[in-house]
C-alpha cells in the first residue's frame, strides 16, 4: 500500500515544524510548498553587500521549547546553531540619559528593581513565583492541547491550575497588584506586546511571559535567527521531507468534502491525501476554498482582535554606533496614546514608541567590518493604509529620536535602507489586514475560542500557525506545528 501524501502549505516555523513530525515516523510522505523563493515565512532572510537581515522575528526566548523541539528527534540546537545568552538582555530607553540595561543575572535584576521601588525585589520573588507556576503548566501543558473541545480541560486539577493562573484577571491589574512605579511597571508590562495586546486586555495568565524574560534569558543564534530556519529546514530534509519553493497555492480542489488536490499558480496540480495549512488562515478559508467549504464568514473574521502590524526599516550603516544594545526598547513617550491609534482608534500615531535592534553588536558577520545593521520596528495597526510617504514620514520621526537620545548622527551614515509594512506583509504572506503577529491573545481568542485547527467542512483539512492554537510567537508556532501533527497521525492513522 502506497503511503499518504501530507501537503504542508507555508515554510514558516509552524508548516516545518509539522511537516518534520509529520515525517519523523516515516509513515506518510509529506511536500512542504513555499510560495516565496526561500524558507522561513515571517523569519526569512536578506542578504545586501555584506549585511545580513533577519525580516522578521529577532528575540530568542524560551530557549527550553526550542530544546524540546529538536530532542523529539534526537537532535539539541547546538547541533544546527550556536546560542549567545545576551548581557544586559535589553535596554529600556525611557529619555535622554534616562535607560535601563536589563541585566541577564537576577541577582543584578532584583538589585535593579530595589534601587528604582524599595520592596520590589521581594515583590519580584513572589511574582516570579507565581509566573513560573504558569509557565511550568502553560507551556509545558496547556499549549499542548489541540483546543477542539471543552473536554479537553475538564480534569479537577486543570481546572484548578487553570484558576490559579489569573485567567480572568488582566496582565495590567496584576502587574500593579506587585509594583507601584511607572518604569517597572512598564518594564513588565513589556513581554505581553508579543502577545498581540496591551496589558489591561491580556490575561494575567501571560506573566509566563516574564519568567521567560527574566529568568530564562534572552539569547541569540550566531549568524541571525534565520540560523533556526536553517537548521529545521536540513531536519526535515533529513527525515525526508521534500521541499517545493517558489510553489504559491492558488486553489485547494475538494470533492465531497474532501480535499482532492492543490491547484499552484504556476498551473501545476498537485495530488493530496491530507492538507495542513501552516499560510494564513484567512487566506486559505476565504481565498483558497470555495465559499461552501469556508470554515468561517467574513464576518467573524472582521470581529477577531488582531495583533498589530509593523513598519520596518532595515539600515545599512557606514559606522559604529554608541549608546545601543543589542535589543533597545524606545518608552520615551506614553504607551497610551500608541496603544489607542492601534487597537481602539486604529490610525497612524502621533508619538510613537518604537523597537531598534543592532545584532552586529553582537555578531560581527551580519554587516560589514566597521558597520552596523540596523533593524527599526513601529508597531501599527493592521489594515491601514500603506503609502511610501508615510513610511518617509515615520522614517525621519523615529530617526530624529533615535539620534537625539543616542547623541549621534546616523542619517547620513546609512548606506542601504529598506522598509516593510502592510502592503508588503499582504504580499509576501497574504497577512490578513497586513498583521504581522497573527491573532491577539485576548480571553476570548484563547484555547476553543481561537479559529480551530481542524476545518469543520473538509474532512482532510488542518491548520496552524499563528491563528490558530496556541497562539502568536515563534515558541507557540512550534508548538502550534506539533500539536496539529499529532491530530494528524491519531486521526489518520499514521
Amino acid at each position: 500500500m502506497s503511503k499518504k501524501h501530507v501537503v504542508v502549505i507555508g515554510s514558516g516555523f509552524a508548516g516545518l515544524s509539522a511537516a518534520t513530525h509529520l515525517a519523523d515516523k516515516g509513515n506518510c510522505k509529506v511536500t512542504l510548498l513555499e510560495k516565496n523563493n526561500s524558507p522561513g515565512g515571517r523569519a526569512r532572510k536578506f542578504e545586501h553587500q555584506g549585511f545580513v537581515f533577519d525580516m522578521g522575528p529577532s528575540w530568542y526566548w524560551m530557549p527550553d521549547v526550542f530544546e524540546t523541539y529538536f530532542a523529539h528527534f534526537g537532535k539539541k540546537p547546538a547541533d544546527y546553531y550556536d546560542l549567545i545568552r545576551l548581557d544586559p538582555s535589553y535596554a529600556v530607553i525611557y529619555g535622554e540619559q534616562d535607560v535601563l540595561d536589563i541585566p541577564a543575572n537576577l541577582d543584578e535584576f532584583k538589585a535593579m528593581l530595589e534601587g528604582i521601588e524599595p520592596g520590589a525585589a521581594a515583590n519580584l520573588d513572589k511574582f516570579l513565583a507565581q509566573a513560573k507556576y504558569k509557565y511550568e503548566v502553560g507551556i509545558h501543558d496547556l499549549v499542548h492541547r489541540p483546543s477542539r473541545s471543552l473536554f479537553e480541560f475538564a480534569s479537577p486539577r486543570l481546572l484548578l491550575d487553570m484558576m490559579r493562573m489569573d485567567i480572568f484577571q488582566s496582565m495590567s491589574k496584576h502587574v500593579r497588584s506587585f509594583f507601584r512605579h511607572d518604569k517597572i511597571v512598564r518594564l513588565m508590562e513589556f513581554p505581553v506586546l508579543f502577545l498581540g495586546e496591551t496589558a489591561n486586555n491580556i490575561p494575567a495568565l501571560y506573566s509566563l511571559m516574564n519568567y521567560a524574560d527574566i529568568a530564562l534569558g534572552t539569547w541569540y543564534p550566531k549568524k541571525g535567527m534565520h540560523e533556526i530556519i536553517k537548521g529545521m529546514v536540513a531536519l526535515a530534509e533529513e527525515k525526508g521531507v521534500t521541499f517545493k519553493y517558489d510553489a504559491e497555492v492558488e486553489k485547494i480542489e475538494v470533492t465531497h468534502g474532501t480535499a482532492k488536490s492543490l491547484l499552484l499558480r504556476s498551473g501545476e496540480r498537485i495530488e493530496a491525501d491530507i492538507i495542513v495549512a501552516g499560510a494564513d488562515y484567512h487566506h486559505v478559508d476565504k481565498h483558497l476554498l470555495e465559499p461552501a467549504y469556508s470554515n468561517y464568514s467574513e464576518e467573524y473574521w472582521n470581529k477577531r482582535v488582531m495583533a498589530p502590524s509593523s513598519l520596518l526599516f532595515y539600515l545599512g550603516v557606514n559606522k559604529r554606533l554608541k549608546n545601543l544594545r543589542h535589543h533597545n526598547l524606545f518608552f520615551d513617550e506614553p504607551l497610551g496614546p500608541h496603544a489607542d491609534a492601534i487597537y481602539t482608534n486604529p490610525r497612524w500615531p502621533e508619538k510613537p514608541l518604537f523597537y531598534a535592534s543592532v545584532p552586529s553588536i553582537t555578531d560581527p558577520t551580519v554587516a560589514p567590518e566597521g558597520m552596523e545593521n540596523l533593524f527599526l520596528l513601529v508597531p501599527l495597526a493592521p489594515d491601514l493604509e500603506d503609502t511610501e510617504a508615510m513610511r518617509e514620514k515615520y522614517f525621519h520621526m523615529i530617526l530624529d529620536r533615535l539620534e537625539k537620545i543616542t547623541g549621534q548622527e546616523i542619517r547620513s551614515h546609512i548606506v542601504f535602507k529598506r522598509s516593510y509594512a502592510h502592503n508588503d506583509f499582504k504580499s509576501d504572506y497574504h497577512a490578513f489586514k497586513g498583521n504581522a503577529y497573527g491573532l491577539a491573545n485576548t480571553l476570548m481568542q484563547t484555547a476553543i475560542l481561537k479559529p480551530s485547527l481542524k476545518s469543520k467542512k473538509v474532512r482532510n483539512l488542518y491548520y496552524t500557525g499563528q491563528l490558530t492554537v496556541p497562539g502568536p510567537g515563534v515558541p507557540p508556532s512550534l508548538i502550534s506545528g506539533h500539536v496539529v501533527a499529532k491530530e494528524v497521525m491519531k486521526e489518520n492513522n499514521l
